[in-house]
């Protein structure tokens, strides 16, 4: 298949515009025409791991981590990330990283992290603004439904756990055509009165455009009259870090010793508040900024990576942060990006890199 196909499976998923403004997730080396027949998922991109490729023949690496990262003045391969990008031109391997559009969404690294806490429940520790739009179109009242219809199969009126979600307002439209227009209802130069619903949609930012290409195609109006507004409601499937429940509370020793034997490294925590543990709140990579939120909605535990020495005081007796590693707390999400490409594509071939990108070892 070609390697756009694969491109518009993975952001239809993690829309592009869903990461954050320091990132570089998208397609970073390749032609979008490409044929590929075979993927290497990795959560980094090293020299190894396009050898991996290499010697695996796959025509794509799929990483978590953006090989490019900041901004790239020369490729003389003085490092490991530009002798990796060198080998990879020179060996025609594309390369396509999703890295906090991933962590944002409700179904992506979080997740996977809640579920291999035994979590399935989780929700958005700290949901995004500015990700929702409103989508206001009039249209003849017999029109509505069909309409309505088309714009629900294109994503609009989606709102947590529901779907076609609408607001229907009955009213009275003018309008007078041009000798230009070649109106539906009427006459040219006549003023005409029409039956109409105003219908009002909530629409995630990253649909809008498809929303707006499936009103433009379904309505019935030579112009379509329509407004769209940003509003400032917080999009509870998206944003940072992840909170939830366990099935049952447990000893803080049970649950660490869990966390220990999933994720291996090391773990570091601070000392225990209480002896039993149940609300969770977690967050895939460095995640010391949300410490407060997890603090502010009373969970026990706060697990994640990258605590600074100081972070840990932060603690103040009135929850435990476990600190369990970067790559450890990551490293499943190379299971989530495979488990999403085989779904939408059985018959593709997804392997898993058998290479460690971990740069840290453990005595």
């Amino acid at each position: 298949m070609k390697l756009k196909e694969i491109c518009w499976a993975l952001e239809s998923w993690a829309p592009l515009e869903y990461q954050e403004s320091y990132d570089n997730s998208r397609l970073l080396y390749g032609s979008a025409n490409k044929e590929i027949s075979k993927a290497l998922v990795s959560l980094d991109v090293t020299q190894p791991i396009v050898e991996e490729a290499i010697q695996k023949k796959a025509e794509l690496i799929i990483a978590h981590h953006p090989l490019i990262f900041g901004g790239l003045k020369s490729l003389t391969g003085k490092n490991d990330a530009e002798r990796a990008l060198i080998l990879a031109i020179q060996n025609d391997i594309a390369i396509y990283a999703l890295h906090t559009n991933l962590d944002n969404i409700s179904s992506g690294v979080n997740a996977e992290i809640g579920r291999r806490l035994g979590i399935q429940d989780g929700s958005i520790l700290a949901p995004k603004k500015g990700h929702l739009k409103k989508l206001v179109v009039f249209v003849p009242t017999e029109a509505s439904q069909d309409l309505s219809k088309a714009l629900w199969a294109a994503g609009a009126g989606e709102l947590g756990a529901y779907d076609q979600c609408s607001f229907r307002v009955e009213g009275i439209g003018s309008f007078r055509g041009s000798e230009n227009s070649n109106p539906t209802i009427g006459s040219v130069g006549k003023r005409e009165e029409v039956q109409e619903n105003r219908l009002e949609f909530l629409v995630e930012s990253a649909k809008l455009s498809g929303v707006l290409k499936a009103m433009f195609k379904h309505h019935p109006y030579e112009e379509v009259a329509h407004e769209i507004y940003t509003i400032e409601n917080k999009h509870q499937d998206l944003g940072s870090g992840m909170y939830g429940n366990l099935a049952a509370a447990v000893p803080v020793e049970e649950f660490l010793e869990k966390v220990k034997n999933t994720f291996g490294g090391v773990v570091r925590y601070t000392k225990p508040h209480k002896e039993m543990v149940q609300k969770i709140a977690w967050c895939g990579g460095s995640g010391s900024f949300l410490l407060a939120q997890a603090k502010s909605l009373g969970a026990d535990v706060f697990l994640s990576s990258d605590f600074k020495y100081h972070h840990f005081f932060e603690a103040d007796n009135e929850i435990l942060i476990a600190d369990i590693g970067h790559y450890e707390n990551e490293q499943f999400t190379i299971d989530l990006i495979a488990e999403h490409l085989r779904k939408k594509f059985p018959n593709f071939a997804v392997l898993l890199t058998e290479n460690s990108t971990n740069p840290i070892n453990y005595l």
